[in-house]
């Protein structure tokens, strides 16, 4: 008997969704690509849910780069749908920005391996990488994600 491959569970910051629909064809919309193909379970929070809308409907991102009400409504739909959804309670203060404070706790609440990200803040802060890894949550930019999706995909 075989058993079944376990995927990676990822949380995805805010700032990969932004990139994904604002550039359809650079490697945050692969990161979108493979959720699509359900190549990792994703796993968020109501909280980070409302902070991808809230983003995406500023008007500027309207007027630059065309994002629409549908697009905003697409993606949403697309994570709810795919996601496993957590709870946060803002019980976990590590970061200067409340709003890392919540992609951690939705990391460690989801048992997360990987908190993907493009913030500076999360990639360069040992402090925060080293409670991450003590949990077992790895802090990934968007290559090394999509990069050990592929090694996940050859295993």
């Amino acid at each position: 008997m075989r058993l079944a491959r376990l995927l990676m569970r990822a949380v995805v910051d805010t700032n990969v969704w932004i990139s994904a629909v604002l550039n359809p064809a650079g490697p945050p919309a692969a990161v979108r690509a493979a959720l699509q193909q359900r190549r990792y379970v994703l796993v968020t929070s109501e909280p980070l849910l409302a902070e991808v809308a809230m983003v995406l409907t500023r008007p500027r991102f309207a007027r630059r780069y065309g994002v629409t009400p549908a697009d905003v409504s697409d993606l949403v739909g697309l994570l709810r749908e795919r996601a496993d959804v957590v709870t946060v309670t803002g019980a976990v203060p590590l970061c200067r920005d409340p709003s890392d404070d919540m992609l951690i706790e939705t990391a460690l609440n989801g048992r997360a391996d990987t908190l993907v990200t493009r913030d500076d803040d999360l990639k360069g802060a040992p402090d925060v990488a080293a409670i991450l890894g003590e949990r077992g949550v790895a802090v990934l930019t968007v290559r090394r994600f999509l990069a050990a999706l592929e090694v996940e995909q050859t295993s």
